[in-house]
């Protein structure tokens, strides 16, 4: 008896010290934590992962296949995209391309831009086989629906998402087309691979052929989904050969041609500072001249980095990353912007 109530007593008091830390955290200015389905507070909501490179091959000029083996590594469906750490701390995202059935495997593709930012330089340099690397879970916002038949087009490294769709697509039965183009056959991957669909795939090496004949899409059956990866006049082009451009699915590598701006205020709730965003600038880089230390990566609205809370104001999205779902109560800094004259952010 004497045990049972101080058992008693020991969770009666746990009860009313738990009481009284809420209560005491409710009156902090750092709580609560953004209420986003992942909560975050500037820094990416999604664990991180340990990989090990296992192998590393060039399967076209500028072009380096990475597979990544560990047993934390979770399954994906083909479409997927993950964030990859880079050793100097800075986050890529790409495609996985491999196979889908391969546990704790992934494969990866990284074109060189020789004009780029810096991470496709670092990558090409520095992750080496035997490398550890830091990665975070699969995303995918690129999803092979279920349909009769797909016309995918892809243009360079545009390529990789739609490898595993091929796989996906022959092994369902359904009936597929491939036009993949770039610049030369020397610069793009994976042709052998490709070589076993045979008349399925069609290659259109700008040095040979020139630019892809997309007119074949203007004829395409009612139902047929149409799935395209590569640069962004490629996919403006594809989107206008399709007579119903409801039936276009699009996967960008790289941020899209920026819509007009104009200048809107925001509002830093916890610190109690305004600050004004230019026409020409972002959200990320206003907020930064008050709060220096606030994290960011890709700057392209692709790794969601710089993801905050909206307290109050409408939010133009222009992200390719957060579902809409996501995107209710919170923003991207580096890219999404005001559409109402002032935004109140949980910062």
């Amino acid at each position: 008896m004497r045990r049972a109530l101080a058992v008693t007593a020991v969770a009666g008091a746990a009860v009313l010290t738990r009481r009284a830390l809420l209560k005491r955290i409710g009156r902090s200015p750092l709580w609560p934590l953004p209420a986003l389905e992942d909560p975050v507070s500037g820094y990416s909501p999604r664990r991180t992962l340990h990989a090990r490179i296992t192998s590393r091959t060039e399967p076209a000029e500028g072009v380096l296949r990475l597979v990544l083996e560990s047993d934390e590594l979770p399954s994906w469906t083909p479409g997927a995209h993950v964030d990859l750490t880079l050793p100097s701390g800075l986050v890529r995202q790409y495609s996985l391309c491999g196979d889908p059935a391969e546990a704790g495997r992934w494969t990866i593709a990284v074109r060189l831009v020789a004009d780029g930012r810096g991470g496709s330089r670092e990558a090409h340099e520095r992750l080496l086989e035997g490398t550890e690397v830091r990665v975070r879970p699969p995303r995918n916002r690129f999803e092979l629906e279920p349909a009769p038949s797909y016309a995918f087009v892809a243009g360079g490294i545009g390529i990789t998402p739609l490898l595993p769709m091929l796989r996906a697509a022959t092994a369902a039965g359904a009936d597929w087309t491939l036009l993949y183009g770039g610049r030369s056959r020397a610069s793009m991957p994976f042709l052998p691979e490709l070589a076993a669909y045979g008349d399925r795939v069609t290659v259109a090496a700008e040095d040979e052929t020139g630019l892809p004949d997309l007119a074949p899409l203007s004829g395409i059956r009612p139902g047929t989904l149409v799935y395209c990866c590569g640069p962004e006049p490629l996919m403006r082009a594809v989107t206008e050969a399709v007579p119903d451009p409801g039936a276009v699915r699009l996967e960008r590598f790289a941020a899209a041609a920026p819509a007009e701006a104009r200048p809107f205020t925001v509002e830093l709730a916890r610190t109690g500072a305004a600050v004004e965003v230019a026409a020409d600038e972002s959200a990320l880089a206003a907020v930064r001249r008050v709060l220096p230390a606030t994290p960011y990566s890709c700057e392209q609205g692709f790794c969601g980095t710089c993801r905050h809370r909206v307290l109050a104001g409408r939010v133009d999205h222009r992200d390719e990353l957060l579902t809409d779902g996501e995107r209710a109560g919170s923003m991207l800094l580096c890219v999404s912007r005001a559409e109402s004259d002032r935004l109140v952010l949980d910062l």
